[in-house]
């Protein structure tokens, strides 16, 4: 736990429960053999055991959005830990790090981590850093807005892998550069109508 100057309780990467309660989790196991599950909770129950957590995977009211191979994960928590760290510093927050267990991030960063790990997880591990370059490539903002369309389609962890815009982002991601892919194309048409898609409110505090 971290306070913030304002005495605001700040768990990890920049999560205040007294601000909002939904926030975004990564479940990192200590075996590791077993997948990263990354989920999107609504509630906070700090005393909420790993088991439960894990028994919650499937079934249609899943809040679980992805199950990541470790392998793929390591490859990119170092660039994840770094761009949040960046611009929490920048709204001078302590910077935070990855732990075995379970890793509480505030919502929006939760948004932007789902749409590169959705990119990747079923992506050759040799385009993964093509796949980073063009994530932080992306704007904060572009990136909230691809989650939210994304995850309005195809945003469960199980039943919707390799469907629709989760197929779409590994396309875009791993197979484009940004400064000339058709995702880029499109996001310079709508750049001026993205923050109806995100959260107006916290946009320059996450950006």
């Amino acid at each position: 736990m971290k306070l913030s100057k304002d005495n605001v309780e700040i768990i990890d990467f920049g999560f205040k429960p007294e601000e909002s309660f939904h926030h975004f989790l990564v479940l990192i196991p200590k075996a590791k053999e077993q997948d990263i599950i990354i989920f999107e909770q609504f509630d906070y129950d700090d005393q909420i055991t790993i088991n439960a957590l894990q028994h919650m995977v499937t079934g249609a009211g899943s809040t679980a959005k992805i199950l990541l191979s470790r392998k793929k994960w390591d490859l990119i928590e170092s660039e994840l830990r770094a761009e949040f760290n960046r611009r929490l510093k920048g709204m001078n927050l302590k910077s935070a790090k990855w732990k075995k267990g379970k890793n509480y991030l505030h919502r929006l960063f939760g948004k932007e981590l789902m749409v590169l790990a959705w990119a990747i997880e079923d992506t050759d591990p040799g385009t993964i850093p093509l796949a980073i370059e063009n994530w932080l490539g992306l704007r904060p903002e572009e990136r909230w807005w691809l989650f939210t369309m994304t995850n309005a389609a195809t945003g469960h962890a199980i039943r919707d892998r390799n469907k629709g815009w989760r197929k779409a982002l590994r396309f875009a991601l791993t197979e484009n550069p940004v400064s000339s892919s058709g995702l880029d194309s499109y996001l310079n048409e709508h750049r001026k109508n993205l923050p109806l898609f995100g959260d107006e409110d916290t946009i320059e505090s996450f950006s």
